[in-house]
């Protein structure tokens, strides 16, 4: 997602018109930029993004990154009404500092784009804080990921032509090597979310990683690498290896990631995990293939290395699939189904109706 483009075309200005704000006005960005065609360049983005005026030094004003995908929405109709619940109840429920400027990346295409930006003009209209907008062209990543994630995909993949064997599904994972450096954290979301809680909260689950950690990521909370570890499980009878919370490994869910990218480019042993020798070596020991994209590799990696990761309460993504208590794991489901505390962001996972206020 290369940030902002230094000949991006400005659609519009939108700022918060309260008095309070109007003095801070002139040190926010507080615009919408349309990126992703005319010859535009990454180059010319990271120029852009360094232009950008800072926020005022001290403690709380900041920006806040925050990056979802909308591709191939002109033939799904669901999954437009799905961003446009997620971004709704997102700006609902939005609470930002006098000085933050919510940074939103949209990474699309084609008559995606046009679509969601549509989408967005509507909804921030009213927004009560500083707002950016930066698209993303998903071919331009894909040519920049496919050299780092190549050697993962076929591990990590449902196959040819299928949605997570695109390179782009594994963004998340090399987003440290395609961001400007002056990005130093961003959260990515996928869009079957309905926020119950001001999205800043979240950024500050940043100021929670341990020492080590590179990315805050929720446990899976279906028995899903129960299955798919079967092999290693049934190698290894004492493993905690895809056994249930509190004290077991039930791997990760993607939907909600906080990456601290500044944290990854410093990390000698996460960039040492992305090459394909690490890769190969760790599908190997665990016997592992799955299809769900990113989310696979932080799973198989934590298994290994779980400083790696901070790992956010189930309130900040509760899961509602229950497919798997359905095809043969209904005796131990609710050991990784159960989740108690005031939920935060929900997630309806495999086309899972959220519940309404």
């Amino acid at each position: 997602m290369a940030a902002l483009r230094g000949s991006a075309r400005r659609g519009w200005l939108r700022c918060p018109q309260p008095a309070a704000l109007a003095a801070a006005a002139a040190l926010a960005v507080c615009a919408f930029y349309y990126l992703g065609g005319g010859g535009e360049t990454f180059s010319s983005a990271t120029r852009r993004l360094r232009a950008t005026p800072p926020a005022p030094a001290g403690p709380g004003p900041r920006g806040l990154h925050l990056l979802f995908m909308f591709t191939k929405a002109e033939r799904n109709p669901a999954l437009r009404d799905k961003a446009q619940a997620a971004l709704r109840s997102l700006l609902q429920h939005g609470r930002l500092g006098a000085a933050d400027v919510l940074h939103l990346h949209l990474v699309t295409e084609g008559a995606s784009r046009d679509i969601g930006l549509g989408l967005l003009r509507d909804l921030l209209r009213g927004a009560a804080f500083r707002h950016q907008v930066i698209v993303h062209d998903v071919n331009e990543l894909t040519e920049k990921l496919f050299p780092i994630v190549e050697a993962m995909q076929k591990h990590f993949s449902a196959g040819s032509g299928t949605y997570y064997s695109d390179s782009i599904f594994f963004l998340s994972v090399a987003m440290h090597r395609i961001m400007p450096k002056e990005i130093t954290r961003i959260i990515q979301v996928d869009l079957d979310l309905k926020y119950k809680t001001n999205i800043r909260d979240l950024f500050d689950e940043f100021d929670n990683f341990p020492e080590g950690a590179v990315i805050g990521i929720a446990r899976e909370m279906q028995p899903v690498y129960r299955h798919t570890f079967w092999q290693y499980r049934r190698e290894n009878p004492q493993t905690k290896v895809g056994e249930p919370p509190p004290d077991g490994l039930p791997g990760f869910n993607s939907g909600v990631l906080l990456l601290n990218l500044e944290a990854m480019r410093q990390s000698k042993l996460y960039n040492q995990l992305l090459e394909p020798t690490m890769v190969q070596k760790l599908t190997e020991k665990y016997h592992f293939k799955g299809h769900l994209g990113d989310q696979d590799f932080f799973t198989m990696v934590g298994m290994e290395h779980p400083e790696l990761f901070h790992v956010l309460d189930c309130t900040w993504n509760r899961q509602l699939c229950t497919w798997w208590r359905d095809h043969g794991y209904s005796d131990v489901f609710d050991q990784y189904f159960q989740c108690e505390g005031k939920v935060r962001i929900y997630h309806g996972n495999c086309n899972t109706p959220i519940p309404e206020d």
